[in-house]
């Protein structure tokens, strides 16, 4: 760690094995834990809590202020896990008092110019691709991959193993194990290749393909096609999560490929 080109503020708290390359900055009221790598020209400010074994590559600012003119210097925090890859340029700010905090879990990678706005989540093993713009208050369920120049609104929820193509804007909450795509954003299938990849047996891709056939391709809004599948669709631990999911949607979920869908 003894970088005599990098900044290290002296009430930083650094694991003794993290290695910090030259021209780093890293504010007080900062903790990296061990195993971590910081690249060269990264800037670390006030409130990052950086987990183990993390790679964060040159350029990269984590924990600036939130761009939010609501945000009156409040103490918030940028919680990031263990084992994720954040590549260059990449900026993560801080949460504001509405939920303290901006939160990274584990095993994630996040690609060069990605930007996580104040206050959203990105669960496990998530990929965002190039130049991804999360807006504040988003929550990213894990396993979700988000294509190259995706935009996503402020309190959109994506759902777990959803996969949504590069370019992409993303007004609407996308339920889980579902690919998103078009202007505007629209049902385009579920993410079965995603789903076979992480062992998902062929049963439970087709009982999941069933209940959005009811969603999206039936002739039901979306409030009839909930109430129908919780009568007549077997209950699994995918289908609960789908339907808990859309009944819990503040924003409302994509359309259907053909037509709008609304509660």
């Amino acid at each position: 760690m003894n970088q005599p080109l990098a900044y290290v503020h002296p009430q930083a708290k650094i694991a003794d094995n993290v290695v910090i390359e030259p021209f780093v900055t890293i504010h007080k009221n900062v903790e990296i834990g061990e195993g971590t790598w910081i690249g060269s020209n990264v800037t670390i400010m006030e409130g990052a809590r950086i987990g183990k074994n993390n790679k964060i590559f040159p350029g990269a600012v984590i924990s600036a202020i939130p761009q939010d003119l609501k945000f009156r210097g409040e103490d918030t925090f940028v919680r990031i896990g263990d084992s994720n890859v954040i590549r260059e340029f990449v900026t993560i700010n801080r949460g504001t008092k509405a939920n303290n905090e901006t939160v990274i879990g584990n095993g994630n990678l996040i690609m060069a110019y990605v930007h996580l706005a104040h206050d959203c989540i990105v669960e496990d093993n998530c990929i965002l691709a190039n130049n991804v713009a999360l807006a504040g208050h988003i929550k990213i369920n894990s396993w979700a991959i988000i294509g190259g120049q995706v935009a996503v609104h402020q309190f959109v929820n994506i759902g777990s193993h959803c996969f949504i193509s590069g370019g992409t804007l993303v007004r609407k909450d996308v339920p889980p194990f579902t690919k998103a795509a078009r202007e505007p954003i629209s049902y385009a299938g579920i993410n079965s290749i995603g789903l076979r990849r992480r062992g998902f047996t062929t049963e439970v891709i087709n009982q999941i393909q069933d209940v959005y056939r009811h969603i999206y391709l039936r002739n039901m809004n979306v409030t009839q096609a909930i109430d129908y599948i919780e009568a007549e669709v077997p209950a699994t631990a995918e289908r609960d999560e789908i339907v808990t999911f859309i009944q819990n949607s503040s924003r409302g979920i994509m359309r259907g490929p053909n037509r709008r869908v609304g509660h």
